[in-house]
């Protein structure tokens, strides 16, 4: 059987502008679209037409979700509250047809969680939040409360969607016993989080890898 092999990468680009300014006590006052200080006034250009472009509450979700590119960027630019109704078909279906690709059907996930349920949390493109629990995306008796910097979301988010109700069944096995593996490796990218070591102060970067 020819393997198909799925290999995302999923990359977030962040990029923050800071603007510093001198322990000079100098008063910054801001009014409408100028900002005034002791020097010449500032003047920030607000003028323009801004729409959105991207959004990534659940990385990866939608590339792998989304038949298309059409599909993908109008997802991109939906808010959440109305991805559910325009897009859960569309993922339900993209769900069922990943899986008969390979000769089996979506079977219920380790979350209890069958493809319409599934397709329909991941169809709102929002991280959830529990103040009162611990922040993971996956752990234990706490899932989705959260997203840690260390969080494997892409492999979390692979083996719901692939792993079956023991969240490794599309791990290379061999379905007939003939000795060549009959599903390809889907629970995983491959990248390995290990040695991940976000600092404890914002932005949280870790010291680039050698």
């Amino acid at each position: 059987m020819k393997l198909i092999n799925f290999k995302t990468l999923f990359i977030l680009i962040a990029m923050i502008g800071f603007n510093s300014c001198s322990d000079d006590d100098d008063a910054i006052i801001p009014t409408d679209d100028v900002i005034i200080t002791d020097d010449d006034p500032i003047v920030i250009d607000f003028s323009g037409t801004f729409i959105q472009e991207d959004q990534m509450g659940r990385p990866g979700i939608n590339t792998v979700l989304s038949p298309d590119a059409a599909t993908e960027n109008a997802f991109n630019v939906t808010i959440p509250s109305e991805q559910i109704a325009t897009f859960q078909p569309t993922f339900l279906q993209r769900a069922i047809d990943l899986h008969a690709a390979f000769g089996v059907e979506y079977e219920t996930n380790i979350l209890g969680l069958d493809a319409v349920t599934l397709t329909t949390i991941l169809s709102a493109d929002v991280l959830q939040v529990a103040p009162d629990a611990p922040t993971t995306y996956f752990g234990g008796g706490n899932i989705l409360t959260g997203r840690n910097l260390t969080d494997d979301v892409i492999d979390i988010s692979l083996i719901l969607f692939f792993g079956g109700e023991n969240g490794d069944r599309f791990n290379g096995q061999d379905l007939d016993g003939d000795g060549t593996p009959d599903l390809p490796i889907l629970v995983s990218d491959g990248v390995s989080a290990a040695g991940e070591t976000p600092t404890a102060t914002f932005p949280y970067l870790e010291v680039p890898h050698s």
